[in-house]
């Protein structure tokens, strides 16, 4: 296939058709960024531990509290599980994430000087922290190129067909094939406002999506 045919046809994506999504989505959500509220790494890192399962909005409203009452791990290490789940318990799994925050604050004193990592491996080893949450960590927090994949990146990707995958870590390496390295960390913003605004799990707003005559999954014609 010419990979400078336009794709009228909604035929698997060209170059052609990558790049002008990638136009698309920056010129549409050109202030893309975190919805979390957050002043240091820490804060990011504790925020983005809650905001599993849970809105940002949800998140800013028990935060807003919680890092006036904890600015470290040092603070919030004084509090018992059950003090922390009362805190959070607006939450959803906010037994589960007392848990794994404490458990987090811990190993940051022990073995980080109170310090959040700056690595993927190091964050990861924290417990409750995937790949997802370390790679968001790192592109909000240090501001380093990270691709992470919630559940409206991985919805979206696999719709616009910029990526063909079946789980979060595939759908990752895909999109850093296809995405330059400069753009990975606002493209996960860009996917993830258009999954919020636009390209819903159910009942996606195709009429209302720039992208409708790209998409190969658009209910347009």
């Amino acid at each position: 296939m010419n990979s400078e045919k336009p794709n009228n046809n909604k035929l698997p994506l060209t170059s052609k058709d990558i790049v002008e999504i990638r136009r698309i989505l920056s010129n549409t959500y050109p202030s893309a960024e975190s919805e979390l509220e957050f002043e240091n790494p820490f804060e990011c890192l504790i925020a983005t531990m809650l905001s599993a399962q849970c809105t940002d909005q949800r998140v800013n409203l028990i935060t807003s509290q919680l890092f006036k009452e904890a600015k470290t791990p040092e603070d919030m290490i004084r509090w018992t599980e059950t003090e922390l789940q009362e805190k959070i318990k607006s939450c959803n799994y906010y037994k589960t994430k007392s848990k794994h925050i404490l458990a987090t604050c811990h190993l940051l004193v022990k073995d980080f000087d109170g310090q959040v990592p700056s690595d993927r491996i190091s964050l990861m080893q924290l417990p409750g922290v995937g790949r997802k949450t370390a790679n968001v960590v790192l592109s909000n927090a240090f501001g380093l190129p990270a691709l992470a994949v919630d559940t409206h990146v991985f919805r979206v990707a696999n719709r616009l067909g910029l990526v063909a995958s079946k789980n979060p870590e595939e759908t990752e390496f895909q999109l850093m094939d296809v995405i330059p390295e400069h753009e990975w960390s606002p493209a996960h913003h860009w996917l993830i406002l258009h999954g919020r605004r636009v390209c819903h799990a159910r009942n996606p707003r195709c009429h209302q999506c720039g992208l409708n005559h790209i998409c190969p999954s658009s209910l347009e014609p």
